[in-house]
């Protein structure tokens, strides 16, 4: 009979797969702090894994490549924003115009928080590769509608429309970023609660032309 091998045993209280999940977590954070600092393209993983203090071996260990880590990353990140927006619209009432307002604020204040974790979300996400980009649109379509739901209405059933949306609010939010947060971000939220409503409004109906008018 063949004898089983033994199971790997708990260090200090604390189980293979709980250290495992640990070190995920630790390259997950360090990336984003990489990244944020010099961009994906000029990070490694030896930075990364320097940042997150393990050897190389425990990169591979969780992710086969570093796009597999850049989308891992940007998930992180998508999952924090969209946990600030969803409370902020739980907290804001059933008002549609305060909800879209508060929607927007912890939107744009998520970034402003923490800019590292805006650069991936914003910039170093885009244009690495068909993944990466599918990653990006997939997680867009749930954020857009579910702030298109609230801000624009209208928006809500015309994925179009939505996708018309959500671009103008993070453009607004590329710009913003670039002028070092300026304005405030009250007036900011201001602006993209503007758009909204301005994309998603409906169409007004053309008068029928008076008889003998082309």
């Amino acid at each position: 009979m063949t004898a089983e091998p033994p199971t790997a045993r708990a260090y200090r209280g604390v189980s293979p797969e709980d250290r495992r999940a640990q070190r995920r977590d630790k390259l997950i954070a360090a990336a984003i702090a990489v990244y944020g600092k010099r961009g994906y393209r000029q990070a490694t993983v030896k930075a990364v894994c320097e940042e997150a203090g393990l050897t190389e071996r425990y990169f591979y260990e969780s992710f086969d490549n570093s796009e597999a880590l850049l989308i891992t990353s940007y998930h992180a990140v998508t999952h924090r924003v969209f946990a600030d927006i969803a409370a902020a619209a739980q907290a804001a009432g059933r008002a549609r115009g305060a909800r879209a307002r508060a929607m927007l604020h912890a939107y744009f204040g998520a970034l402003q928080r923490d800019p590292q974790s805006a650069r991936v979300f914003l910039v170093e996400i885009r244009g690495v590769s068909r993944a990466v980009d599918q990653a990006f649109d997939a997680s867009l379509q749930v954020i857009g509608a579910e702030i298109a739901r609230h801000a624009a209405p209208g928006a809500a059933d015309d994925e179009l429309l939505r996708a018309g949306v959500i671009g103008g609010v993070m453009h607004i939010a590329l710009r913003w970023i670039d002028q070092g947060y300026q304005p405030p971000l009250d007036s900011v939220v201001e602006t993209a609660l503007r758009l909204g409503m301005v994309l998603a409004a409906p169409p007004r109906r053309r008068k029928p032309a008076a008889a003998g008018q082309d």
